[in-house]
């Protein structure tokens, strides 16, 4: 690893931690294990160097992609979901500081919201496949369904661990209860209770 990604390490956790103001260069230096002198030869100052850790975190943000051709909609979701809401655990303590500096440093909220904004696109793009093929009801309010649970999921990641008893249990069985909601929702018929569709041979 080089002295830039260990000082956007280092910059990223000690800012989750103490916040912008708090995150000063000296404390990154050590994190990082480098000195300051380092620290600002690679970027100049410290606000460039929170201006670089925000766009690596949206460029380091998985999106993962929902299939062209859904086939079992409830495993695909599933594990659409799973994916979206283990990053936003893995990255809770970022988003909360962001947040609660909003006011102040508008930017870093709009960061964070980066990859879901992109993330809730792609489902509602992938639900609009499922209404063309008849799997979802044709009147499902879409952007409704999707804000609530891309909501829901933002939730789970950042308040678990203040409202223990708010959440589904256990946790790994979160993502499958959300997007069974989420179907019955928009009307999505599982994979195992749609009927086929039966077509005739060319000439009959």
């Amino acid at each position: 690893m080089d002295n830039r990604d260990r000082i956007l390490g280092a910059a990223k956790k000690i800012y989750a931690q103490y916040g912008f103001r708090g995150a000063t260069t000296r404390l990154i230096a050590i994190e990082a294990g480098v000195n300051e002198v380092t620290l600002f030869r690679t970027f100049g100052s410290k606000a460039a160097l929170f201006e670089a850790l925000m766009l690596a975190h949206v460029a380091q943000s998985p999106i993962p992609h929902l299939p062209d051709n859904p086939l079992d909609p409830e495993r695909e979701m599933t594990d659409w979901c799973a994916s979206v809401l283990r990053h936003m655990r893995e990255n809770n303590a970022l988003i909360r500081t962001s947040f609660g500096e909003m006011e102040e440093r508008p930017e870093a909220a709009v960061s964070m919201c980066e990859g879901p904004n992109c993330a809730a696109m792609i489902l509602t793009d992938y639900v609009l496949r499922l209404q063309s093929m008849g799997i979802a009801a044709a009147d499902g309010d879409i952007p409704t369904s999707v804000a609530m649970l891309m909501s829901t999921m933002f939730g789970d990641a950042i308040s678990r661990g203040v409202m223990p008893n708010g959440f589904p249990e256990p946790e790994s069985e979160a993502p499958a209860k959300y997007v069974r909601v989420f179907m019955r929702a928009l009307g999505v018929t599982a994979a195992r209770h749609r009927t086929p569709v039966v077509r005739s041979a060319a000439g009959d």
